[in-house]
């Protein structure tokens, strides 16, 4: 468990620009940052992060908070694993206490998880550079490849001992449950129960994810093994914290060139992303011979839409190349496609040449995708229909781009270079976007129709209309979160004019009748804000968007939110409207209380099988409410009998 004291430590030296930048590239508008949500398919830049208040938000899905709570959705970390990554980044050391035996068991499985392959990506790595096997098979391996030590620490490059329970055993002496080492894939379970090593006299790979976390691994085995082995690498499988087609390897030690350069290298395996990390160009990465997912483009998107795919130019490259084309396209990426001269791929083509030397091939010899296509598909073609064939593939292409104005280019590009009119290849782009539109509202109309034939679970039902997060309580939590310390000038029951902290005020007034929030994490707060009043330098809404509790500043910020976006938008209430407008909202609140009553005593006089004495006291209560609220209503200028 980590003290509340290093909390603060973390939290106080905790930018939000910093931690955000890890994972989206921001640009600068006004006294704030945008960029593309992390959190959906975005289109245009809906993410604002307040380097002042020290939250982002997404204006489209509603995500986002404090660095807390940010790391936690994105990731998917704990909040113990978000607040230990930012103390690595910032160098704060924690002094965490001993877990008892019930917070223990309580660690959920994806930490525990993440916990064993941290320790076996340090095991491999100190078997490669400690162990004799390591250092007279493992190491020489990598040096064949050509990579220095610098590149094989930077990557974590390790080795697996060839004895089938090297890991299994090391493992159990550190006491890492089985269980764990099984759902990590890191062994293999046999149907006898017993466990053996997955990547036994294997270089090892490992992957990290965006935040530098260890989900997976690459076996490969030894070239002196290769001969008649079918699978020289071994993976993975995914897992509950690995799922390939949602991961790029390198993209932890890429994303800040990525970011900087303003463009992705996309390359296939695990050394040519090595290989060209050594020749000195970092904005790479590698899907690892899987079909390019929209997962990972999306993933890239955060950083650039600029993206050019480098592959070999033999047959498997070229078909490597093709397959992720469209879903690069779909999703509003720059596409340029690079295929390297015969015999090389980036590996060898990065170890031959200097860094400015593959810079400037790729700046020479990268095209568009449709001059690729084109130069692939019909050079030397004279076949009518083969020659058509060509042009619909180019055409459907084209047609999955979302943006008008790129498509029309396309489009316009493609009709000069081959000399067909372009209302044709118009007509034709539209058939194919039809088409597309057609499948999609077919699998929609699919996915409605298992929803609606899926049982409700458990009998619950959805609230609909105002929710228990009603509107007024949420104006006024807000004001008691942005301003809870400032002080407003009030009446008491005699008249007389007192000075008190707004959050104090509002405390008073409900807790005078009982009254409380629908929402318990509003209650909270204003407990919490009345409770801090005393503190030196207490700041509300410091307090509360940087909370240690992860749900108390992910509250606080979405309230907050309204007021993020410039400086300009802020609002320099005086003193006079803080009083009054929170007056307000405390007679909205108690007007929003009396009316809720109302209906629940006209509900109760409505059921059947009451007697007189309970409808006459329930019609006594009712006219009583409706006196209360008819005053509160005058008082906020409004004049209802009912």
């Amino acid at each position: 468990m980590i003290d509340r004291s290093t909390i603060d430590k973390i939290m106080e030296a905790t930018n939000i620009v910093d931690v955000v930048s890890e994972f989206v590239s921001l640009k600068k508008r006004g006294v704030n940052y945008v960029g593309l949500c992390p959190f959906h398919n975005d289109s245009h830049p809906s993410f604002s992060v307040s380097p002042s208040r020290g939250i982002c938000h997404c204006f489209t899905c509603g995500k986002g908070g404090n660095a807390v709570n940010f790391l936690m959705e994105l990731e998917q970390m704990s909040y113990p694993d978000a607040l230990r990554w930012l103390a690595r980044k910032y160098h704060i050391e924690i002094q965490e206490r001993e877990l008892s035996d019930e917070e223990k068991q309580k660690e959920n499985e994806r930490e525990s998880m993440f916990i064993v392959n941290e320790w076996a990506a340090d095991y491999f790595q100190d078997i490669l550079h400690k162990d004799v096997d390591g250092l007279a098979v493992g190491m020489p391996y990598f040096r064949s490849r050509g990579f220095r030590d610098d590149i094989i620490r930077k990557f974590k490059l390790g080795f697996a001992l060839n004895e089938r329970s090297s890991l299994v055993d090391a493992a159990t002496k550190k006491g890492y449950k089985a269980e764990y080492l099984v759902k990590t894939g890191l062994c293999v379970q046999r149907e006898d129960g017993k466990i053996f090593d997955r990547f036994s006299g294997r270089a090892i790979f490992p992957w990290f994810g965006v935040s530098g976390k260890v989900v997976a691994f690459g076996g490969r085995v030894l070239d002196s093994r290769t001969k008649g082995v079918n699978q020289k690498y071994v993976n993975s499988p995914d897992s509950e914290i690995y799922h390939k087609e949602r991961e790029l390897y390198g993209i932890f030690q890429a994303k800040k060139a990525i970011s900087r350069e303003d463009c992705v290298y996309m390359v296939e395996g695990y050394t040519d992303v090595i290989s060209m990390h050594q020749c000195g160009i970092e904005n790479v990465v590698a899907n690892s011979g899987t079909a390019l997912s929209v997962y990972q483009i999306r993933m890239l998107r955060r950083f650039t839409r600029n993206i050019t795919f480098i592959y070999d130019g033999d047959a498997a490259g070229i078909h490597a190349a093709l397959r992720g084309t469209d879903i690069a396209l779909r999703e509003g990426m720059n596409l340029k496609m690079l295929l390297l001269p015969d015999g090389d791929d980036p590996d060898s083509f990065a170890r031959n040449h200097s860094s400015e030397e593959v810079k400037e091939y790729i700046k020479t010899h990268q095209t568009d995708f449709i001059e690729f296509k084109m130069n692939l598909m019909l050079k030397g073609v004279t076949d009518p229909i083969k020659r058509s064939e060509a042009i619909n593939s180019i055409v459907q292409s084209i047609s999955v781009i979302t943006d008008q104005i790129i498509r029309a280019t396309y489009i316009h590009d493609c009709a000069q270079r081959l000399g067909i009119r372009e209302e044709t290849l118009i007509s034709q782009m539209n058939r194919f976007i039809r088409s597309g539109k057609d499948e999609m509202e077919k699998d929609a109309a699919r996915a409605e129709s298992v929803q609606q034939k899926a049982p409700v679970q458990g009998g619950e039902q959805q609230v609909k209309g105002n929710g228990l997060e009603k509107k007024v309580e949420k104006m006024l939590i807000r004001m008691v979160v942005l301003y809870g310390e400032r002080m407003i000038t009030v009446q008491d029951n005699e008249g007389n004019d007192i000075e008190l902290p707004l959050a104090q005020y509002v405390a008073m007034d409900l807790g005078a009748d009982n009254l409380r929030f629908t929402n318990e994490i509003y209650n909270r707060i204003l407990e919490e804000c009345v409770a801090h009043l005393d503190d030196e330098d207490f700041k509300a809404e410091t307090y509360f968007t940087q909370h240690y509790d992860p749900e108390v500043s992910r509250v606080a910020g979405k309230l907050c939110v309204r007021f993020q976006l410039s400086e300009s938008l802020k609002v320099n209430i005086d003193a006079m409207k803080l009083k009054n407008t929170t007056i307000r909202l405390v007679v909205g609140f108690r007007l929003d209380y009396v009316e809720n009553h109302l209906k629940d005593l006209k509900f109760q006089l409505k059921q059947p099988g009451i007697d007189a004495e309970q409808q006459r006291s329930l019609m006594e209560e009712y006219m009583k409410m409706q006196k209360i609220r008819n005053l509160l209503a005058q008082s906020l200028g409004s004049n209802i009998i009912k």
